[in-house]
């Protein structure tokens, strides 16, 4: 098959067009020929090595496409061998494209439990970039946050696809959104997608800033910081908050202060990418019509991904990036 493989770790120009063989089903599961696929910073650091994949390699979690036999369009979700317990995946819990080809390709192999109907009415593109961003917001909102309506929250950093699914979902379950971003481009972007309003996370007081925005300023129930600044994010929680955190692009370590923390009473959550009941929820409200379709930033095509991840890699979006097969 044709796919996008990775014969060594590195800056995106490993990404080179070429073939690959083709996927064997095993018992329990189904090759998908996809339409398309979409990024997540997770790719760039399978890329970079940063999973111990095989080489050679085709990376990418997300993907949509029909099944091979029934002819079904469907979408894929990349959260494999997860176990049993919702609190945690178990010890063989892994993201499609780690060690298991992935989706930047003409063909993926995933479990027959790993696949849902494609959405109504989206796009391949759309398809594409809802998995594992949907899946893990959700998570992140609902089954490890606990939001609830008529609850404030504040997303660290506008823009990504994480930051613009949570302004979505947390639209729908009738919650407040604020956000904080590097542009006031972006700040714009996600009020008109639902936030309240936004604040420049580049000024050292924006935490400060950000509280004020919150009712009678006393914090808020929720922040979601997907990008690893958690001893800011703590600053902008109301006493009893709750800090929900899934990413480390822009800090891997977080000194913090261990008595304010625990006088201010609170909850300090990780998530990652949730398991197929998570998607279960998701699949409901996108049934309910309450959540519309991924915001697609650019699409390129498949053969094109050493500039899509270069393009990723700048920050510079709103929304998704998606690769389509042509």
């Amino acid at each position: 098959m044709h796919a996008v493989v990775i014969r060594e770790f590195g800056a995106p120009a490993v990404l080179q067009p070429g073939e690959f063989p083709d996927p064997v089903d095993k018992p329990g599961w189904v090759t998908v020929e996809l339409k398309a696929a979409a990024l997540n910073w997770h790719d760039i650091l399978v890329r970079q090595g940063r999973y111990n994949s095989p080489l050679p390699h085709v990376i990418g979690a997300d993907g949509a496409g029909v099944r091979r036999d029934t002819g079904e369009e469907v979408v894929i979700i990349p959260s494999l061998h997860w176990g049993e317990r919702d609190e945690a995946p178990g010890a063989d819990w892994e993201i499609l494209g780690d060690h298991i080809p992935g989706t930047y390709a003409e063909l993926v192999s995933v479990p027959t439990e790993c696949l849902a109907p494609k959405p109504a009415g989206f796009s391949w593109a759309e398809a594409a970039a809802l998995p594992l961003v949907g899946l893990t917001t959700y998570r992140a909102l609902f089954t490890r946050g606990r939001l609830r309506p008529g609850e404030t929250m504040l997303v660290v950093g506008a823009g990504g696809g994480i930051a613009t699914m949570a302004v979505q979902l947390a639209s729908s379950a009738g919650a407040s959104i604020f956000v904080t971003s590097s542009s006031t481009d972006k700040i714009a972007r996600a009020v008109a997608e639902g936030a309240s309003d936004g604040v420049l996370h580049g000024d050292p007081d924006w935490p400060e800033q950000a509280r004020a925005l919150s009712p009678s300023g006393a914090g808020f129930d929720l922040v979601l910081d997907p990008v690893g600044r958690w001893p800011e994010s703590v600053r902008a929680l109301r006493p009893g908050g709750r800090l929900v955190v899934l990413g480390a692009n822009a800090a891997e370590t977080a000194p913090m202060d261990v008595r304010k923390f625990y006088f201010g009473q609170y909850d300090l959550l990780g998530t990652t990418m949730g398991n197929v009941r998570d998607f279960a929820g998701l699949s409901k409200l996108l049934a309910e019509g309450r959540v519309p379709a991924p915001i697609i930033d650019r699409v390129f095509a498949l053969d094109n991904a050493a500039q899509a991840h270069e393009y990723l890699e700048l920050s510079s979006g709103f929304g998704k990036t998606v690769l389509e097969n042509t």
